[in-house]
């Protein structure tokens, strides 16, 4: 889902027997409402703005108006004193978060010019340009009443950080849109035996929307009984444009590589998927052990181009891969993999793929003889994820049948990493290695998370506020 597919409602609000009272004001107001129309529509371009809402008549108009254009997501721009009854059937009818706007238009009154006007009427228009904050208690307080779920950004109107929070409050609805259409394909079973990672479907709808489609390896085999030679060796040119190949991985496996990401493509347009969690035990069937066998490239593939994959039928990953990719953050697929005590830190990867767009440098391919725990060998990728800032985040399971988001943030950091044909990096947090370890496990998550880069914590809070789910930041 492209980012312009979000849509954003957006109004102001006022009380109509002010107009014939104040001259000049009403037209003060709008000209600060189209202002923050400008400023919002620089973020995002899909704004819909229903104007200065002064009465009842009007209120149910624009309701009526934002459910038809189906908005995502109200910004509501308290420009001065409103009813509540004047902001209620606005937003009743979309049943979308509200974004409460409680921006002066400048940081305070000038109070000697203010109190020089020698102008009574022409003194109380002035302070009704200001009074923005006086009706925020009452819209709130209606709002708790009746269900509505709502934020507030408090500042002024030029002000950088209200801005800022305006712009991550856009791309938290934005991800949260992608969410609600993703479709996440799930090919073949769990790891058995790996009780943290297994999840309740209808948990995942709940919370996230979107779709889950149950997909046999055996569609994907078939798939690549019909992949032609051009689409095999356009494929096998691109691999080794793409990743840095290592001399002593066999032409044969790379072939087979390049034909498996052929069919992966197909598979992933055929159920127009947006993320993939997958794993298949085997017993014995020769097509579907080479089908997963030779299957990490073109999964990497699939990761890096906006469909993340999650190995070890890592549903709930999927989904925490997709929230950190729709954020612009990557969100590779991994997992503690040892600690470094001289270092103080971490070092944390996975075996099968990697999200390549984020890697520092080109992502090695190399040969393995056998997958650790797994069906099968072949050839498989090598990376670290670039050095910098990181984010960590995992979707977890609650025992009271709820879901968490948990939070981290890191640096990814220079040094030696484990050549074994896995993704894996080195990670420096800032209440320390041991301290995150007990701290991150407390909270009960499944061994796998999503590495991300940047810090993107405050984004992620706000997409939890949007979807209802709490959100845990570790450090």
């Amino acid at each position: 889902m492209k980012k312009s597919e979000l849509k954003i409602g957006l109004f102001g609000i006022g009380l109509e027997t002010y107009w014939e009272q104040f001259s000049g004001l009403k037209l003060r107001l709008e000209n600060y409402l189209s202002e923050v129309e400008n400023k919002i529509s620089a973020i995002h371009a899909s704004v819909i703005n229903v104007g200065l809402i002064d009465n009842v008549d009007k209120a149910f108009s624009a309701g009526k108006k934002f459910r038809t254009e189906d908005v995502d997501i109200i910004f509501l721009y308290v420009t001065t004193y409103a009813l509540s009854s004047t902001v209620l059937p606005v937003v009743q009818r979309a049943k979308v978060p509200v974004i409460i706007l409680n921006l002066s238009p400048e940081a305070s009154i000038d109070y000697e010019s203010f109190n020089g006007m020698n102008d009574r009427t022409k003194m109380t228009a002035e302070w009704l340009a200001f009074c923005s904050a006086c009706p925020v208690p009452e819209i709130a307080n209606v709002f708790n009443r009746t269900g509505i779920a709502f934020h507030e950004i408090t500042g002024m109107l030029q002000e950088e950080e209200c801005w800022k929070e305006i712009e991550e409050w856009i791309d938290a609805a934005n991800v949260m849109k992608i969410m609600q259409n993703n479709r996440l394909g799930c090919m073949g079973h769990y790891y058995s035996g790996m009780l943290d990672i297994y999840t309740d479907f209808t948990t995942q709808y709940k919370y996230f929307g979107g779709h889950i489609e149950l997909i046999e390896v055996e569609e994907l085999s078939s798939l690549r009984k019909e992949v032609s030679a051009t689409e095999m060796k356009n494929r096998f040119d691109l691999f080794y444009q793409i990743f840095d190949v290592q001399q002593d991985c066999a032409q044969e496996e790379m072939k087979k590589a390049a034909i498996t990401s052929v069919a992966l493509d197909k598979l992933a347009a055929k159920y127009k998927l947006g993320s993939l969690a997958y794993y298949y035990k085997g017993t014995g069937n020769p097509e579907n052990e080479e089908t997963i066998s030779s299957i990490i490239l073109g999964n990497s593939l699939l990761t890096a181009t906006g469909i993340p994959v999650a190995g070890e039928y890592e549903i709930k990953n999927a989904q925490a891969m997709k929230i950190m990719d729709s954020f612009g953050a990557g969100g590779s697929f991994t997992e503690y993999y040892a600690m470094d005590y001289n270092d103080d830190i971490v070092l944390m990867g996975h075996d099968g793929p990697g999200h390549i767009a984020i890697a520092e440098g080109k992502t090695k391919v190399r040969p393995l003889k056998v997958y650790h725990g797994k069906v099968g060998k072949g050839v498989s990728v090598e990376m670290s994820v670039k050095k910098g800032d990181v984010t960590l985040l995992s979707v977890v399971d609650k025992n009271d049948g709820t879901l968490l988001l948990l939070v981290a943030e890191a640096t990814s950091v220079d040094g030696p990493i484990l050549q074994i044909g896995n993704t894996n990096s080195r990670y420096k947090f800032s209440i320390g290695a041991k301290k995150f370890v007990n701290e991150w496990n407390s909270h009960g998550p499944a061994h796998h998370c999503a590495i991300g880069i940047g810090h993107i914590t405050s984004k992620i809070e706000k997409l939890g506020k949007l979807l209802n789910m709490k959100v845990v930041k570790v450090c």
